[in-house]
């Protein structure tokens, strides 16, 4: 599939792009580029044509793949070792953040599924919740659109905003961590914007961060089950009670937690993850039209706004607490 191959590429010039400049995320260069190829007028016939199906393919299938991979980021006695305080605020900024977030895109009137979507990218990690929502609620296409260029931009300005909050707020460098791993959306990004307050802030922004991303399976489950009981057989067969690939992530997280995974192997799954997350999220960027988003979608980047703010402080709260 020609798609596939041009989603290759994009991710070896996001890999290029990252290494080049540590400080900007790889896959944030993924999901611009994406934008970009999708906007230019000379390669939209080929996007919409002969590439699709290989771009369909990325943004849905290595997505999962690449979503079942991330769970071997993860041991949960590194999330135990964050306290039970940390942990429990942790998972109330999520929740706050998402259920916040879907009652006001609900009251702005965003249609279909987007209200999840974007609650789910602001709540839990970025465009990679957002893919992995649509997937377990069969949401469309053109539904993802906004949500991903939302949660890419607001991410993106995080990376400058938060740092010229750190002192002002009064934060120690590991406190300035915390608030980062509790309230930036994709991984990538809370490297990028914690980095800055040193090696200790890193450490607690990832395992923050990566304690969030654990809350992706039990909130794409709740979601396809919701979604599940409001299935009619005119609408066709029913999503799965839990996705498959979320039972993948959970054995994922179960292998790293439990077995002696060399090195080696957890390097080169994470090589092959973040490859296939960027390849998904080229394909998910080069779906969204800034044409239409600036002529219909002013309620969705009010809405994404808000969610911004809103997980920001919620998790400035949360640092205060712990």
């Amino acid at each position: 599939m020609p798609g596939l191959a041009v989603a290759a590429a994009a991710a070896a010039l996001a890999w290029l792009v990252h290494l080049a400049v540590p400080a900007v995320p790889l896959l944030t260069v993924a999901v611009a580029a994406g934008i970009v190829a999708g906007q230019l007028p000379p390669f939209r016939p080929a996007l919409d044509g002969v590439l699709k199906p290989g771009l369909g393919f990325s943004a849905r299938t290595l997505l999962r793949a690449g979503i079942v991979l991330l769970g071997l980021k993860l041991s949960l006695a590194d999330i135990a070792g964050l306290g039970w305080i940390t942990i429990g605020t942790t998972v109330a900024v999520v929740v706050l953040t998402f259920f916040g977030t879907v009652a006001l895109g609900r009251a702005m009137r965003l249609p279909g599924h987007e209200p999840l979507l974007v609650a789910s990218g602001f709540a839990i990690c970025g465009a990679s919740a957002i893919g992995a929502m649509a997937a377990s609620v069969r949401a469309r296409d053109d539904e993802q659109a906004r949500p991903v260029a939302l949660v890419t931009l607001c991410g993106t300005l995080a990376i400058a905003v938060l740092p010229a909050l750190w002192h002002p707020l009064g934060l120690s460098a590991t406190q300035f961590g915390h608030w980062v791993g509790a309230g930036v959306h994709d991984v990538g990004q809370v490297v990028a914007t914690a980095q800055i307050a040193g090696a200790s802030a890193l450490a607690v922004a990832v395992v923050v961060k990566l304690t969030r991303v654990l809350l992706l399976a039990p909130m794409v489950a709740i979601a396809a089950g919701v979604e599940r009981r409001r299935a009619t057989d005119a609408a066709g067969p029913r999503p799965a009670i839990v996705p498959l690939f979320i039972v993948g992530f959970l054995v994922a997280v179960l292998v790293r937690t439990f077995l002696p995974v060399p090195e080696a192997v957890l390097e080169a799954a994470d090589l092959v993850q973040t490859t296939l997350l960027a390849m998904a999220l080229f394909a998910l960027g080069a779906s969204i039209r800034v044409a239409a988003l600036l002529h219909t979608g002013w309620r969705a980047l009010v809405t994404g706004l808000a969610s911004w703010a809103l997980v920001a402080a919620l998790a400035y709260g949360a640092v205060l607490l712990g």
